[in-house]
This record gives structure tokens, C-alpha cells and sequence, in this order.
């Protein structure tokens, strides 16, 4: 079963269960993933998938952050509801020191030397580490094999 049929099948789930805040997130997953299979004229797969749901874990994190400095603390509750219904259908997360030694690698073998190389490395590294490691926490890794 594909992760998309998945999240199709939590939605009757939630629909059944009458779960709304549950129901109203997975429907916002879904019209994520159409609108990106509309636009690029693509059916997607697991991988683009879980880039989606990235992408959409990003945007609630910033949220979160925005809301609890402006001390709207029922936005920040909703919002850390929907992070978890979206965290649910992504792959198991990658340590730091995981993270680490993959950008080590990369850094060998792009031939990397130097913050000058930034941009070669995050692409490979992000290409190798797609949905499997928080984008954030790649970037101060390269900053950091980069500086040595």
C-alpha cells in the first residue's frame, strides 16, 4: 500500500470515527498532495509524498513559532495537532550524529573544502537525505564539516 492510499484510508477512518480536527488535517494533507499532482502533471510517489508532508511540517513549525510569540496559545495548541497527525506518516527521523556521518560522506565525496562549497554539498546531501532528516539540522551539519 502506498503512502498515499494510506492517508486516503485515515481519512475514512477519521471520517468514521467523527475525529474533525484529525479529519480536517488529513484533508488539507490530501488537497496538498492534488494540487502538487495538478500543477506538475504527475502522480506522485512515496518520495515526493513525504516531501509534501515536509514541506507542510515546516510551514506548522514556523507557525508554532510565530504564534507562541505572539501569545495566541489555542493557535499554537491547533497547530501542534495538526504537526502531529503530519509527523505521523513520515519516515523514522535520523539522529544527529546519523546526520553527521551521512554529511561526512557527501563532503568526501563532492571533494568539498570550504564554506565556498556550501551549495554543492546541501544539494547532494538533500538529495541523499530526503524526508529521513530535518533540513534545519542537515544545513548546520555541512556548516560544521565545512568549517573544519
Amino acid at each position: 500500500m502506498s503512502l498515499k492510499d494510506r492517508i486516503t484510508d485515515d481519512m475514512k477512518t477519521a471520517m468514521r470515527a467523527k475525529d474533525s480536527a484529525r479529519l480536517l488535517t488529513i484533508r488539507g494533507l490530501l488537497a496538498a498532495l492534488k494540487q502538487r499532482e495538478v500543477d506538475e502533471r504527475i502522480v506522485l510517489d512515496d518520495t515526493a509524498v513525504i516531501g509534501v508532508i515536509d514541506k507542510l511540517v515546516k510551514q506548522r513549525k514556523d507557525s508554532i513559532a510565530q504564534f507562541s510569540a505572539g501569545n495566541r496559545q489555542d493557535l499554537v495548541d491547533k497547530e501542534s495537532a495538526e504537526l502531529a497527525v503530519l509527523e505521523a506518516y513520515l519516515p523514522q527521523r535520523l539522529s544527529a550524529d546519523e546526520v553527521a556521518k551521512v554529511v561526512a560522506e557527501v563532503v568526501a565525496a563532492t571533494g568539498a573544502s570550504g564554506p565556498g562549497d556550501m551549495g554543492k554539498v546541501m544539494g547532494a546531501a538533500k538529495t541523499r537525505l530526503a524526508g529521513q532528516a530535518d533540513m534545519a539540522m542537515v544545513s548546520a551539519a555541512v556548516k560544521q564539516a565545512l568549517s573544519r
